[in-house]
């Protein structure tokens, strides 16, 4: 059963047609395909099926779902299935969660370019820990860990960020000995701050000079050198901001905590409060006040465009994996630490070829969606198919 209230695919069916009219010229291809995306996910434009009750005959309709990563909609099986893959490799050790956020000038040329600006991100984020977790006067270890990358605040405003979560220790040098750190200490965020600041910068500057980037509108002065390197003279001089938060409690805790980070769009439904008279009212969290819960109202305009504003460029992969993670030699890398601290090696899992996507789910979420909602007894099984009732635009985005 889909949810009562009101959804961002409402805000869209309702106002999206209008939003194209007035502002078409300022969407990308990608933010084009998320509007029809949500638009008709779980709608009869896609097609979907009839299900049937086998104890007492309930019938009900399961439309298709859009599959697009930015859709609210279409993340829990995915989210199930990433936290399941990652389960098998959680090590018995300490976990820590570093935030990397980009000052609000550097996200503003992000917003302009944010296939450059992001990959930038995620490459000197990387280097800087493993730089500083390799330096023997800290770790002196290979480490291993996954970044995923946000690019807004709860207010729906671009603040681009990177949650990194990383095992609390690492690889000696020759590889022969697990290396931990301190009991609920890392490494030194200042540390972490300044090659990261002087890193993305040197990055950034590569970039300008290589013709990666583009400026427009407020930021079209940039395109001139001596107006570009006097843009980033303030950013040189002032701390970024890198936060280490409180070391999770377990390995266990990890999973459950990190799924809130990874397969997360700029706002989920269930914060959206109402639609009404051309305006959106939703629930957002202000930091400034200590996380105080509050009810924020933006026209229907203002808040697609800022929806929009966290669309990914096409591809764009937004968790990425590095060091002893790193997709190449990760099973290699992970049986070796294993070894090393003393873990027992995971049972292999071995799942059917042809398994039905709602065994799949059952198995990973445990909730059941083949159990009819109404006699709670019988199974729901396919009845008939429904055809989409006209030909869908390619939207999928599953990357």
């Amino acid at each position: 059963m889909g949810r009562l209230g009101p959804e961002v695919a409402d805000v869209f069916r309702r106002y999206g047609d209008g939003f194209r009219e007035r502002h078409g010229e300022s969407l990308s291809t990608a933010q084009r395909r998320v509007m029809t995306a949500i638009e008709i996910c779980r709608t009869s434009a896609l097609g979907g099926h009839v299900e049937k009750c086998a104890t007492c005959d309930h019938q009900r309709i399961s439309y298709c779902s859009c599959r697009n990563r930015h859709c609210p909609k279409c993340q829990s099986l995915d989210r199930a299935q990433w936290l399941d893959d990652r389960r098998a490799e959680i090590l018995d050790t300490q976990y820590f969660h570093v935030v990397f956020t980009l000052p609000q000038k550097m996200a503003a040329i992000a917003l302009q370019n944010g296939a450059v600006v992001y990959a930038i991100l995620f490459r000197t984020v990387a280097e800087t820990l493993r730089t500083i977790a390799a330096d023997p006067q800290h770790l002196g270890a290979q480490i291993g860990f996954f970044a995923v990358l946000h690019t807004w605040g709860s207010n729906l405003l671009h603040h681009p960020h990177l949650h990194v979560v990383v095992p609390g220790g690492g690889l000696s040098p020759d590889g022969s000995r697990w290396i931990a750190c301190r009991p609920g200490y890392f490494l030194p965020v200042q540390v972490l701050s300044r090659l990261f600041r002087r890193l993305f910068i040197e990055a950034l500057e590569k970039a300008f000079a290589t013709g990666a980037l583009e400026f427009f509108s407020a930021l079209a002065h940039l395109r001139e050198r001596d107006a570009f390197q006097r843009y980033l003279a303030p950013v040189r001089r002032v701390e970024w901001v890198v936060y280490a938060k409180r070391p999770f409690a377990g390995p266990e805790q990890v999973l459950d905590y990190v799924g809130r980070y990874t397969h997360r769009v700029a706002i989920s439904n269930n914060r959206i409060l109402d639609i009404e008279d051309g305006k959106v009212r939703y629930r957002w969290k202000d930091y400034r006040r200590g996380g105080q819960q509050k009810a924020m109202t933006l026209s229907a305009d203002e808040f697609i465009r800022r929806f929009l504003i966290h669309v990914l460029p096409s591809g764009f992969q937004r968790i990425r994996y590095y060091g002893l993670l790193g997709n190449r030699y990760r099973a290699e890398k992970l049986a070796h630490c294993r070894d090393l601290i003393g873990m027992a090696k995971p049972e292999p899992v071995v799942e059917a070829a042809d398994k039905d996507y709602r065994d799949r789910y059952e198995k990973l979420t445990g909730v059941s969606p083949c159990k009819c909602p109404v006699c709670h007894l019988g199974q729901m099984v396919l009845f008939r198919a429904l055809q989409p009732i006209a030909r869908a635009p390619a939207i999928i985005d599953t990357s």
